[in-house]
């Protein structure tokens, strides 16, 4: 049992995530109160036989330092090394908690900063390993490279989600809905949905839309017919004289049929996702995926023969009941496919996802893992990335794009891989956050980039940018009822 007292609530959130990293199955209750002596106190508590040091900070403390950012990295940075002489644990990626440490990296190349330097901040500031440094810089400079080639001013993506799936995976937390219980709504459903694109049309008239992707859930649910609707209408509807990339996230095998890749390739649909996440048969039924590792080669075939030049696949390292020797096993078949893009995704125990309900009931019946374990889980972790990173690169697959996640063992990262010119620029955008993105269909979030002129340190380029969500409603009922809402909420921000 863990509890966390802060006074200022600001502290709170880094605090939690840093202690999850490294005790991953333990109870973690967290107060606020204004009025206790301390800043901050975290008290620990361990078995019978053994009783950790508490961590407390003073005002006192951090009296010296008057930049708010300051003040958190120091904190940060201590409860850090506490927690790592305490465990014996070091996290590649130190005591970040942020899901996009590309960005900082990216800030810093903007600045004129050299490697070295940007190593040694990331070391300094963050106790970021020489490794993974090294690595966003990599995948900074490569995503640079791209977004150079948008136009932030004018230039928007949209995203388009499809909130149903065949089934829902174990380890998912997304907005899905299993296709059989909504098959009657799901016309009513993209009803509301070109409803609300036909709205995003008319107020987006003069820019320029640069990219589209089709995510959810699993694009690939709905019927030939359903996609061809959406498809049509999106060309009816949208300029694409600007259009650099359109990707249909076609995801579940058990989804995909010729006649659905057929109604792809009639419009400009140019990279599409098919993603088995393991080729081992065995993890596949235990997670819920209802196709085989058989049906993932002949989707992918059948996708080449019908014209599909670039294909991405996705694979998740530490599925349950998996080793380092089955995820090599998997990195040798997807090697024989040759897909022209790789995203590697570190398993992250989700709020609300099967797999973490199920971990949750253990611990609540006294069986849970312990730091030995917890440790030794961190570490085959560790080896399946690094085995994907080595046979990514003999596809000739290179690194460019990067985000993290909550609650990954071991404080790991997701990477995306692809050949040189098949890299996802949508999924740049959505990590980088330079570019408004215009977002359609329930659950879905619109993110709008504000930006202006700025003198100031810590600008990128002279600008400075903020964010604006808009959150569609998640429920698919809600949304079809509610539809002239969603489309009114954008309007009161977009393009303003």
């Amino acid at each position: 049992m863990i509890q966390i007292e802060c006074r200022n609530e600001r502290f709170s959130y880094d605090m939690y995530h840093i202690v999850k990293s490294f005790f991953p199955d333990a109870s973690i209750s967290q107060i606020s109160d204004p009025e206790q002596e301390s800043l901050i106190h975290i008290r620990i508590a361990g078995d019978s036989c053994f009783c950790y040091p508490k961590f407390v900070i003073y005002e006192e403390e951090i009296a010296g330092l008057m930049d708010k950012r300051e003040q958190k990295r120091y904190i940060n940075r201590k409860l850090y090394r506490m927690l790592s002489g305490l465990t014996g644990q070091e996290h590649a990626w130190g005591d970040m908690t942020g899901v996009r440490p590309t960005k900082m990296v990216m800030e810093k190349l903007e600045e004129g900063k050299s490697d070295q330097e940007i190593i040694k901040f990331m070391k300094d500031t963050y106790e970021v390993s020489k490794k993974k440094a090294r690595l966003g810089i990599e995948i900074a400079k490569r995503e640079k490279a791209q977004l150079e080639k948008l136009d932030y001013e004018n230039g928007y993506s949209l995203y388009i989600g499809i909130p149903f799936c065949p089934t829902t995976c174990s380890y998912c937390s997304f907005t899905s809905y299993p296709i059989a219980r909504w098959e009657k709504r799901v016309d009513a459903y993209v009803d509301a949905l070109l409803k609300e694109m036909s709205g995003i049309a008319k107020m987006s008239g003069g820019k320029k839309l640069n990219t589209i992707y089709m995510g959810g859930g699993t694009p690939t649910t709905l019927s030939a017919a359903q996609l061809e609707r959406i498809l049509s209408h999106l060309e009816e509807n949208f300029p694409f004289d600007d259009l650099k990339e359109f990707t249909v996230e076609a995801g579940r095998p058990d989804s995909i049929t010729q006649e659905k890749l057929t109604v792809l390739r009639r419009h400009p649909v140019d990279r599409i996702s098919i993603n088995p996440q393991t080729m081992q048969q065995r993890t596949l039924d235990a997670i819920g995926r209802r196709h085989t590792v058989e049906d993932v080669r002949k989707v992918f075939h059948l996708a080449r023969e019908l014209g599909f030049e670039n294909i991405n696949m996705d694979l998740i390292a530490g599925l349950p009941g998996e080793h380092p020797k089955d995820m090599e096993d998997t990195l040798r078949q997807i090697e024989e496919l040759s897909p022209d893009s790789l995203t590697v995704h570190a398993l992250a125990m989700k709020h609300g996802s099967r797999l973490t309900r199920e971990k949750n009931q253990r611990r609540m019946e006294g069986n849970t893992e312990d730091k030995t374990e917890n440790a030794q889980m961190a570490r085959e972790l560790e080896k399946m990335i690094d085995t994907a990173a080595e046979h990514a690169h003999k596809m000739g697959l290179v690194p460019y794009y990067l985000y993290r996640q909550k609650n990954i063992a071991g404080n790991f990262e997701n990477v995306g891989y692809a050949k040189v010119d098949k890299a996802g620029i949508y999924n740049i955008l959505i990590m980088e956050e330079r570019q408004s993105i215009v977002a359609v269909g329930a659950g879905a979030t619109t993110k709008i980039v504000l930006s202006e002129e700025i003198d100031a340190p810590g600008s990128r380029n002279g600008r400075k940018t903020n964010l604006i969500r808009i959150e569609n409603v998640k429920g698919v009922e809600e949304y079809i009822s509610r539809i002239d809402e969603m489309i009114e909420r954008k309007g009161e921000w977009l393009w303003r």
